[in-house]
Formats: structure tokens, sequence, C-alpha cells
């Protein structure tokens, strides 16, 4: 369709009407909305983009798997809504992205083609069992394509269920591909290159900055998506990252915490417990809302500060652990770690027997407890590994800076 305003007549693809106006996106990949009286309509039957020659390979590069589940990485306007979905398998990633075709040669497998609020416990089991058969079938290194809103759950997860000799890679993209700003290339890219290197661990790569310069390999268990759209959306919390790919030269450069090829021999622990929950305290709470969780074999409260809630939660979280529920205290704070042994409330938590988490994140600690509970069936030895760091999930010491 041809759109005239302001004397400029410009072509773009009609997506919806809102509020009034037609939304067209534009050549550049960017939206506008303007009154479609001012736009011609040009009907066209193509809704979907024909593949293109097929992608590729070298067969003397190192080889990489690519498992997509989805997301914005793998995904492109619908146009029936105007809105991004969820629709590229792994190898149309292939046939997108053609700078992976020097870094290494692939096998693709479609798991799912899903938005990450979509991801399930099961649907872990399900990746981990085909990350494993990779490793298994000898492949450089993995690389999981995969929606960024809960992709630290999902790294943290395979984190626990598999020990891995070759790195395992989650990528993803803020921004869909028909945007000019779109990171999946670069994204990939590194990816790619951190699959290649000599990682030995589960980490999630993306962009470090907002400039097209390098991506940062973020430890599985200690990350965590900061913005809503921001390209440098993801952060380590309490450690540095574990190293950098400099999108240039695609050059790796590893820190020195860094988990090593080869240093583990392959196994996967794919048992979880599914019911555990997560709980976020705030002033007010009525402890009503704990007695939902009656009958679940895992808490992970996230407290204020050191690790609090108000005193009137106390005798319900004692009733929970009472009845066999495993309860462990992180903490809402960024940075630090809990220690309830400062306050009355905190030193009355550990009588109740509360597990202090240590500085875990709150969602690493949750896909923990639910690690945990599902291959340790004696509450003692169940509350000892969740005091115990198992995957760089718990700190020995916090750093003083932010």
């Amino acid at each position: 369709m041809t759109c005239t305003y302001g004397g400029t007549t410009r072509n773009g693809t009609y997506i919806t009407k809102r509020d009034g106006m037609a939304v067209i996106k534009l050549g550049s990949g960017y939206n506008i909305g303007i009154d479609a009286d001012c736009c011609t309509f040009v009907a066209h039957a193509a809704t979907t983009t024909p593949r293109s020659v097929p992608f590729s390979q070298d067969p003397s590069l190192p080889e990489l798997s690519i498992i997509s589940t989805g997301g914005t990485i793998a995904s492109r306007i619908d146009y029936r809504t105007g809105a991004v979905t969820s629709q590229f398998d792994a190898d149309d990633i292939l046939i997108a992205i053609p700078a992976l075709a020097g870094i290494a040669r692939y096998r693709t497998k479609q798991l799912y083609t899903i938005l990450s609020e979509n991801i399930t416990p099961a649907i872990w089991q399900e990746l981990a069992r085909a990350v494993y058969d990779e490793i298994k079938r000898g492949v450089t290194g993995i690389i999981v394509t995969h929606g960024t809103d809960t992709m630290a759950y999902s790294a943290a997860a395979l984190s626990f269920m598999i020990d891995t000799p070759v790195p395992i890679v989650f990528v993803g993209s803020q921004r869909s591909a028909d945007r000019p700003s779109s990171d999946n290339a670069m994204n990939a890219v590194c990816a790619a290159s951190a699959a290649r290197s000599d990682l030995g661990e589960v980490a999630v790569v993306m962009h470090a900055t907002t400039s097209d310069d390098r991506c940062a390999i973020h430890r599985g268990t200690r990350v965590r998506k900061m913005h809503t759209s921001r390209r440098d959306a993801f952060q380590s919390i309490g450690i540095d990252p574990v190293g950098y790919v400099d999108y240039t030269s695609r050059t790796v450069s590893l820190g020195v915490h860094a988990i090593r090829r080869g240093t583990h021999e392959p196994a996967i622990h794919e048992a979880l417990e599914e019911r555990c929950g997560l709980v976020q305290f705030y002033p007010g709470m009525p402890p009503e809302i704990l007695a939902h969780y009656e009958g679940y074999k895992g808490l992970v409260l996230s407290g204020t500060g050191l690790g609090h809630v108000s005193t009137a939660l106390i005798p319900q979280i004692r009733a929970l652990i009472d009845s066999g529920t495993l309860v462990v205290m992180t903490s809402q704070c960024m940075h630090g770690r809990v220690c309830d042994r400062v306050y009355d409330t905190g030193r009355d938590l550990l009588a109740a027997g509360v597990i202090e988490g240590s500085d875990m994140l709150p969602e690493a600690a949750l896909v923990k407890m639910m690690w945990v509970l599902g291959n340790e069936h004696t509450p003692e030895k169940a509350a000892m590994l969740m005091r115990t760091d198992l995957k760089g999930e718990s700190l020995r010491r916090s750093a003083h800076g932010l």
C-alpha cells in the first residue's frame, strides 16, 4: 500500500487499525499511525515469506547443534494481528543469518515454536533430554534459541539438570528481525562463537552494551533480564560475566572463573518436583496467601532486605514447614545475601525452620528447589543441598560494589 502524509508518499504494509488510525509498517521496519483516508490499499495474497536457497554448510568446520524453542529471535510479524509471533524454525534462523556459515556447521532441531512465557518444567525436561542427546552425539557445542522473558529460568534449570563437557549457550533477541535495531543476528553470531569456544557450562549470550560491539557470556544461574526492551538487558548478578565475545573478530575471551570445556563428564538428572512455588513478600501481605501453598513440597520466599517478612506471616510459615514443606528465604535486593541472624524477625524465621538462601536469585532458588526435591527425597539432605553451591548459584562472598 502507499500512504501520502505531509506531502511525502511512502510504501508500507497495513497491519491493523487502532484508535481510528491505520497502523502501517514502513520498509524501514518501524510502524506509524496514519489516517486511513490518506492511504491507497493494494491487496496481495502473500502472507508468509518463502524460504530462500538451502543453507550451505562447510564440512571442514566444527559441528554445533541449534535447538529452537521459539521466542523473538525466531519470530516475524503476523500481519493478521500486527503482533510479533514465533514462527521461524531452526533452519529459518540459519537462512536469515548467513554469517553463521563461517563459524560452524550445524545440526538443527525444532523442539517448540512458542513464546517463553509458555515454557513449563515439563518443557525444561524435554529440552534437557534433547541437549543431552546432542552432547552424546559428539557436537562441539549447543545453541538453544529461547524467548528472553524466562530465559534465565531455563538456563538455570539446565545448569542443574545437565553436567556438560561442552558449551550450552542460550540466546535470544530483544527486538524482532523486522526492526532495524534488531539484535538477533549479532546475538546469534556471538552465541555460535561461544558455543565453539573453550567454555564448559550453561550460559546466556546477549548484547553487553547498546552498541553492536560485543556480547557478554553470563553464567546460567547468575543472570537476570534487567530491562524490558534494551538490547543489553541481561546482566550477571553478583559476579562479572564469565566472558565476552567480540562481534567483529568473533574472538571469545573467558574469565578466570569460567568453567572450561571438558571439566565435567556428561550426565543428566532430569527429575523435577513441580509442586514448588515462589512468593514475593509485600507490606500488609495477608497470611492467608501462604495457606494456598499447603501441600506444596517447597516454597521460595523473596523477602525484604536481609531476608524478612512480617511477623504476622511466621505462624503460617511454621505450619507449612511442620507439614513437610521446604521453605527457603531469598532477598528482593539485587546484591548482597540473606542473613536472618541480625533482627528479631529473622531469628524467629530461623526458629520456625526457614533455610537461608544465601545470595541466590529468587528464580534460581526456585529452579534449584524443583531439581533438589525431584532428586533427593530425604528432607535433611534436601535442606543441605539447598545450602550448598552446586552450579555457581550461591557465591562464597558478596561484592562490596554494585
